[in-house]
């Protein structure tokens, strides 16, 4: 009859119509009770007691307006959710208390009457108001001291500590890049933002929001650079400069132990601070050189016969094809068997033996084709999801595994010991598997066994792992949401990491979400985004940025995976920025199979734009991209513990303050700087060249550097040039 949560939802950065408002009100302001309702219910009362005295009456009324939790939907699978967020706000009740003061304790509860004479009392809920102050806990700096004396102040109410606040020396030509995979700067300066795992779907450079953060960052001067790690998978706040110039303010919430230890790295280059940021985060394993080439996808590739349709249209084409990432192949429930399998639910993994394909289904021989796709040259990956549905109802094999994972209690809990259930978007409500404890990862993995040992699929596309919301879950490790959450997305990779070694595969999976501890758990793409420019621009940040924090494997949808179709410029343009990144890969979403197809296929973009220069300028891009692979190897075996295999140019060129007036030119490699073309009608580009001698690959001119330069740019050659020394050793990939 009456909800109310504190928290809300979890959800970091929006309020629901059911929370209170501020969760932990400061010293002298009021905060805000909302309550949701039901529909007959028409009053609602809030008994407001202070430090234990006599109640006194709060009347609410009706809310007017939705939850700031359903803003942003546009679309995919947060339709739902906005419909939802609609719903619940329309029995949303909400009352402003008096002014708390800091030091005293309050309680309160929530009395509701209905027309007929019902009456229903809620349970007791506490608060203390917080203040900031100058003692309450420990900052222990590691390296050289770079804290602004009588910057640290500590956040505490009634309870105990909260957060800790501090700031950073910022010099005045300083430039600060890093904090994980960001979307909508190279260089924070001048911004704020903060560090938790979040699924923003589309649009992630607007909103500031991320995968993938890192609580990491290179402070790129004119003298030396040095960095920072904040070393707490809490969630962390950064004014870089934006407030005062002169400094990083820093906010991080803390336990209850009241202590916060920060890393400070002063190697004088940007490639000594990565090492010793990577020495404590961890570094990339190398993964085998198949993972540069092209790889294809399409989110409506349902059957055995669509994905070797566009197999073979990849070879009647002559676009040269490395991967194929499947992602509609399972039931949808377990995601652990094909769609259409027939077989009985058992309490033990399954064997391949176990399952029958009928003949007419829609993937008959699975095990054949990921055989013929072997012998074609073609890897393939499978998709994957850290989450048990639950809605609707399981059956069959999906109920044999909601209940092993209630009742062995192998889930993440809600504080009192429940299973919690996702409170995000998509598969609301399923149950989540707790992948800090290496039992669950065993378990969950050994499910999925067969698919690496008998079918022989050669990687993972570990989507997801976003879905952790709220302070004070409950995990196996012993730690709570606050400091257990955004490290799920490193568990969830390294369980199929490890499921793909125990069977003599590399380590191969493909994820969007991560953490600090990320870097050595496989390859990342910048997930979900529209097909624009602006998405382009973002995305190109987003892989300088995630590199410039240790990730060696990336990429991205090329030009987009929702949407219509990109035009043929777009499309282009994004393959050939594409093709000089680490990962080079297309993939669309689900439409439903309506027409016409938005596959980004090139022979589907053709049809769709209607231009005859899509499939030949993709092919050249992609036999481009063929020749590259072992450049592309031999580089990513040195940016495990070197400078970045896709780096911006401050990594090699720190001292020179124009690179940063082209944040979005990068470095491949020692050899290859490459100027993507991110706007429409461009024939030729500016392109800066830091100082040496450089040579355009395409004509073999020698250029001299440490100026602007201007380079051709037709569609399948982007303005690309090498160092004058690497230059014999790759001119054959150029010319040939």
């Amino acid at each position: 009859m009456i909800r109310h949560r504190p928290f809300g939802s979890g959800h970091p950065y929006a309020e629901t119509e059911d929370q209170r408002v501020p969760a932990r009100p400061l010293d002298g302001e009021p905060v805000e009770l909302r309550v949701r309702a039901a529909p007959g219910v028409t009053s609602v009362v809030c008994e407001w007691v202070t430090d234990g005295g006599p109640p006194v009456e709060l009347p609410l009324t009706r809310a007017g307006s939705p939850g700031a939790e359903a803003s942003g939907g546009d679309g995919g699978h947060l339709a739902a959710a906005q419909a939802r967020a609609t719903r619940a706000a329309a029995g949303a009740w909400a009352v402003s208390t008096p002014a708390l003061e800091a030091g005293r304790r309050y309680s309160y509860r929530f009395r509701a009457a209905d027309g007929r004479g019902g009456i229903r009392t809620g349970r007791w809920f506490h608060v203390t108001a917080a203040r900031w102050s100058g003692g309450g806990g420990k900052l222990v700096v590691r390296g050289r001291d770079r804290v602004v004396p009588g910057s640290v102040r500590w956040l505490a109410d009634g309870d105990g500590p909260l957060r800790v606040r501090f700031a950073l020396e910022l010099g005045r030509e300083a430039h600060v890049v890093g904090f994980g995979e960001r979307f909508d700067a190279v260089d924070q300066r001048g911004r704020t933002l903060d560090a938790v795992v979040f699924e923003q779907y589309k649009s992630q450079g607007a909103h500031g929001r991320t995968y993938l953060p890192m609580p990491f960052a290179l402070v790129v001067d004119a003298g030396a650079t040095w960095g920072f790690r904040i070393d707490t998978s809490r969630r962390t706040w950064y004014d870089v400069g934006a407030s005062e110039s002169d400094r990083i303010v820093v906010e991080a919430e803390v336990g209850r132990n009241a202590e916060l230890a920060v890393d400070l790295y002063d190697e004088g280059t940007p490639a000594g601070v990565l090492r010793r940021f990577l020495d404590d985060a961890g570094r990339a394993e190398e993964l085998p050189a198949w993972v540069f080439r092209l790889w294809a996808s399409g989110n409506e590739w349902n059957t055995q016969a669509m994905v070797m349709a566009e197999m073979d249209r990849h070879r009647e084409h002559g676009v040269p094809v490395g991967a194929v990432v499947i992602e509609a192949w399972s039931d949808e429930t377990t995601f652990t068997a094909f769609r259409g399998a027939e077989y009985e639910p058992s309490e033990e993994p399954h064997r391949l033996a176990d399952y029958t394909f009928p003949a007419d289904g829609p993937w008959p021989d699975p095990k054949g084709m990921v055989d013929e796709l072997h012998e074609r040259g073609i890897k393939v990956l499978l998709w994957q999801i850290p989450l048990q549905k639950t809605r609707p109802h399981p059956r069959h094999q999906a109920a044999v595994d909601a209940r092993q994972l209630v009742e062995r209690g192998y889930g993440v809990k809600e504080a009192d010991g429940r299973p919690y259930r996702n409170r995000g978007w998509w598969f609301p409500l399923a149950l989540m598997p707790d992948l800090s404890s290496p039992e669950v990862r065993d378990w969950w993995t050994a499910k999925r066994a067969y698919l690496v040992a008998e079918v022989g699929v050669d990687g993972f596309k570990t989507d997801g792992g976003e879905h952790a919301w709220g302070h004070d879950l409950r995990y196996a490790d012993g730690r709570r949401g606050a400091d257990g959450n955004n490290l799920f997305p490193v568990h969830y990779a390294r369980a199929f990491g490890d499921l793909l070694r125990r069977h003599g595969k590399a380590p191969v999976t493909f994820s969007r979400a991560g953490f600090a501890g990320s870097q050595p758990h496989g390859a990342y793409w910048a997930g979900d985004e529209d097909s624009t420019w602006e998405a382009f621009r973002a995305s190109i940040r987003a892989g300088i940025t995630a590199s410039a924090c240790g990730v060696v494997y990336w990429g991205w949808d090329l030009a987009g995976f929702s949407g219509d179709v990109p035009g043929a410029e777009l499309y282009l343009r994004a393959a050939g920025a594409a093709a000089f990144m680490p990962i080079m890969q297309y993939h669309s979403e689900f439409n439903h199979h309506r027409e016409p197809l938005r596959d980004r296929t090139p022979w589907n973009v053709a049809e769709r734009t209607g231009d005859e220069r899509v499939v030949p300028v993709f092919r050249r891009l992609a036999e481009l991209r063929e020749r590259l692979v072992p450049y592309l190897a031999e580089q990513a075996g040195r940016a495990l513990d070197g400078p970045p295999l896709m780096r911006g140019l401050f990594f090699d060129h720190p001292d020179d303050p124009a690179v940063w007036r082209y944040p979005l030119q990068f470095k491949l490699g020692d050899a290859l700087l490459v100027a993507p073309v991110t706007d429409p009608d461009v024939s030729e580009m500016t392109v800066y060249l830091p100082g040496g001698d450089w040579v355009d690959v395409w004509t073999g001119r020698p250029l001299r550097g440490g100026r602007e330069v201007v380079l051709a740019a037709p569609l399948d050659r982007p303005p690309v040039v090498c160092t004058a020394a690497h230059w014999p050793g790759l001119s054959p990939v150029f010319t040939t």
